[in-house]
């Protein structure tokens, strides 16, 4: 019997993940968080005027312009104060996950409960003896405003990220196969060099800072017909002229030194054609 839920406990680790390692979407525009640092002020503003937690319905007219409108500040404040912790998680890996999302999810909940409470404690009520206690705080207070407001803020985030995502994929270029469910949809920047492997195209594209490869069912000649852009060196390798960095020679053979520590061959018939393309083109 044991074995049974000893099983059932790796299976789920195994999907829990799978499940928070699962690519989500991120805009990682600073004037789009901009825009929803000043959405979520206005939202916090407009839930504390509509339903009056926090004794709001004690203020004065006068004190509820005052106070409501710095709660909303103080939210914006700390949303953006999170995007250095979300820059900070982008360079370790470029590749968002939902598990990432979380985890800065999370973090913005600490810090914003930390603000709020302070706020609460030293400049609603400067200290006033009467004022609800940590534990009165959090569960009738804060959770119940959390559950309204937080959910427009990852709607929100999910929203913008999907957009980048689908600007991103329409700046995308394919490199295609001879089957119709084959081909590689890759940003320009991200193809490094293809090269020829008998009726096959080895593709050398970035993933991050990772160097990968994929093999597709087609011919150099076909593609480098179809993407121009790529530089032919040699009978067998095709070029992203944007990662070439320098000459190199050996044995009296030309070869072209590209990012990532790559090494390709420059054959003597492309040779002038080659030189000609790569005296214009910026280092990477």
């Amino acid at each position: 019997m044991c074995w049974i839920f000893l099983s059932l406990g790796f299976v789920t680790k195994g999907i829990l993940k799978a499940i928070l390692q699962s690519t989500y979407p991120l805009d990682p525009k600073l004037k789009h968080h901009l825009i929803l640092a000043l959405g979520l002020a206005v939202w916090i503003f407009l839930f504390l005027y509509l339903t009056e937690p926090l004794d709001v319905n004690e203020f004065a007219a006068k004190e509820k312009l005052i106070y409501l409108p710095l709660y909303g500040t103080l939210g914006a404040i700390v949303y953006l104060f999170t995007l250095p912790f979300q820059g900070y998680i982008i360079s370790r890996s470029s590749t968002w996950t939902l598990g990432k999302e979380l985890l800065w999810f999370g973090t913005f909940c600490i810090l914003a409960f930390l603000a709020v409470r302070g706020f609460y404690l030293y400049g609603v009520m400067e200290g006033h003896p009467n004022s609800y206690g940590l534990g009165y705080f959090t569960t009738h207070i804060f959770l119940p405003a959390s559950l309204t407001i937080l959910p427009i803020v990852l709607l929100s985030r999910w929203a913008f990220g999907k957009y980048h995502s689908k600007q991103l994929d329409k700046q995308k270029i394919t490199i295609p196969g001879e089957g119709k469910m084959e081909g590689l949809r890759l940003h320009w920047e991200h193809i490094v060099y293809l090269q020829s492997a008998d009726n096959y195209v080895e593709v050398y594209y970035l993933d991050g800072n990772t160097l990968k490869t994929q093999l597709l069912r087609n011919t150099l000649s076909n593609i480098a017909g179809q993407i121009p852009d790529l530089l032919r060196t040699h009978r067998s390798y095709l070029i992203n002229p944007l990662h070439f960095q320098t000459w190199a020679t050996t044995s009296g053979k030309a070869l072209l030194q590209l990012s990532h520590g790559v090494t390709v061959p420059v054959s003597k018939s492309y040779l002038p054609s080659v030189k000609n393309a790569l005296q214009f083109t910026p280092n990477p």
